[in-house]
C-alpha cells in the first residue's frame, strides 16, 4: 500500500468493524485501564496513525466487531455483530465505497480469513458479495452508479515458502528464528504451497510498514515476532509481499510483479 501510494495511486483501506471486542495483545499495555475504558476510540486513533504512516486513506464501514469466540463448543456470536449479518446486508457500505472510489484493484482475505477469526472469514464472504452487487446496475441504485473492479487479489502474507526461507537465513547467521513453531505446525497440518500469482517488491517500504504496525500498539508488541527478523535479512531474502489473483483467475504459472499489470 505504501509503495503504490508513493507512486501517486489513490489507496483506500476499508475496515468493516471498529475492533470494539478486541483484546490487548501488547503486554506493556494489557493492564492500562484508560485503554480498556476507551478501546473503541483507541483503535480508531491507532488506525488513523497507521494510515498516515502508509500514506493512504481509511474508511470505517460501521459494523460491530464480533470478537474471537473461545471454548468448546464455541459460544454463539453476539447479536447484531458483523459476522452474524446476512452478507448482502453487510456488503452495502462497501458497495457504496466501491462505487464512490471506483478502484481498479481490490485486495482482501481468502476463504480462510488468514486465520479463522469470524470477522476475517466474513470479510471474504461480504467482499465477494459487494463486488457482485457493485457492478450490477439494477442493485442498490441509491448507492451510486455501477462499477466493476478489474482485478481482485487475496493476501498471502505468510506462506510456508516465505517462513522457511527466512528461517534458514536466520539459522545460518546464528540467530533465533521466530518461525520454528509456525513451520512445524504447518507441516503437521499438511500445508501446501501458498498459491501465489503476484510478488510485489517492497524492500524500500519496510520502514513505513513497521511504522504502521507499531501504530497498532494495542495489538502489536514492539518486542514481538513482527520485529524479530532483521530488516537487512528480510530485504535480502524475502523483499516481497505476495498475493493470489482471484478475479480474473491467473493462467497456470503466471506471476505478476505489479498488481496494476495490464491497467497502467
Amino acid at each position: 500500500m505504501a509503495k503504490y501510494a508513493a507512486q501517486g495511486i489513490r489507496v483506500v483501506v476499508a475496515t468493516f468493524t471498529g475492533g470494539e471486542r478486541g483484546g490487548i495483545l501488547n503486554p506493556k499495555l494489557a493492564h492500562r485501564q484508560d485503554i480498556l475504558d476507551n478501546l473503541t476510540q483507541v483503535r480508531r486513533d491507532e488506525m488513523a496513525a497507521a494510515a498516515a504512516a502508509l500514506g493512504v486513506e481509511h474508511r470505517f464501514l460501521g459494523h460491530v466487531d464480533s470478537g474471537l469466540p473461545e471454548g468448546d463448543p464455541l459460544p454463539p456470536l453476539p447479536e447484531g455483530c458483523f459476522a452474524a449479518l446476512p452478507p448482502a446486508e453487510a456488503a452495502e457500505p462497501l458497495v457504496a465505497l466501491i462505487r464512490e472510489v471506483k478502484p481498479q484493484v481490490l485486495t482482501t482475505y481468502d476463504e480462510t480469513g488468514g486465520y479463522p477469526h469470524p470477522d476475517h472469514i466474513q470479510t471474504h464472504v461480504v467482499t465477494l458479495a459487494a463486488l457482485a452487487l457493485a457492478c450490477d446496475p439494477t442493485a442498490l441504485p441509491d448507492l451510486g452508479s455501477a462499477h466493476e473492479v478489474a482485478k481482485v487479489y487475496y493476501d498471502r502474507g505468510f506462506t510456508l515458502e516465505r517462513l522457511q526461507a527466512i528461517d534458514r537465513a536466520m539459522t545460518q547467521r546464528g540467530l533465533d528464528s521466530p518461525f520454528v513453531e509456525w513451520i512445524e505446525r504447518r507441516r503437521r497440518q499438511g500445508a501446501q504451497p501458498g498459491g501465489v500469482s503476484a510478488r510485489i517488491n517492497v524492500a524500500g517500504f519496510l520502514d513505513a510498514r513497521d511504522a504502521a504496525l507499531r501504530a497498532h500498539a494495542t495489538q502489536v508488541d514492539p518486542n514481538g515476532w513482527f520485529f524479530a527478523v532483521p530488516r537487512a535479512i528480510e530485504r535480502e531474502i524475502w523483499p516481497w509481499e505476495e498475493f493470489m489473483r482471484a478475479q480474473p483467475a491467473p493462467e497456470p504459472g503466471e506471476t505478476e510483479d505489479d498488481l496494476f499489470a495490464g491497467l497502467r
